[in-house]
């Protein structure tokens, strides 16, 4: 006679575990309380990226870069970053390709950018423990120097 008070007793601690479980994963998934930036960082990266990728004057600037001191002497003359380990702007990063990147992302992302050998990997020379938003793009040639290089963005919000 009590079977039919036990059955919804289980039938509600079922639906109580199955209501549960769909708010768990919606919570896990970051649906409820963050915004993924992440699609709209990249867009944006991959959009200034082929910009310079398809100016001719930015790729060659970027094929021509050489780091401080080395005068074409040096076996090695890049990579390059942007900007300095003290912050200031690295005067040897082709200064329009900056002013390129500077002029199409926003304000509320902190980018650096970097030039290197096409075959290596090219990453930050700081760790920064945020989400860190990368996207490259291959610089091989002009029409009077062949010099492969990637150009390579880390954005990440403040």
């Amino acid at each position: 006679m009590n079977n039919r008070g036990w059955i919804r007793v289980v039938e509600a601690f079922f639906a109580l575990l199955l209501i549960a479980g769909a708010l768990l994963i919606v919570v896990n998934k970051g649906y409820i309380g963050g915004e993924d930036i992440s699609s709209k960082v990249y867009d944006l990266q991959l959009s200034v990226l082929r910009e310079i990728e398809l100016d001719d004057n930015l790729r060659e600037q970027i094929l021509t870069a050489e780091r401080e001191g080395c005068g074409g002497n040096c076996s090695d003359p890049i990579p390059i970053e942007n900007k300095n380990p003290d912050g200031t702007d690295n005067l040897n990063f082709p200064q329009e390709v900056q002013t390129k990147i500077n002029e199409r992302m926003p304000d509320s992302l902190i980018c650096k950018s970097k030039i290197c050998e096409i075959d290596v990997i090219c990453e930050l020379s700081e760790y920064i423990d945020k989400d860190v938003y990368a996207q490259s793009v291959a610089i091989t040639a002009t029409l009077d120097i062949y010099s492969p290089r990637k150009l390579k963005m880390f954005c990440w919000s403040d």
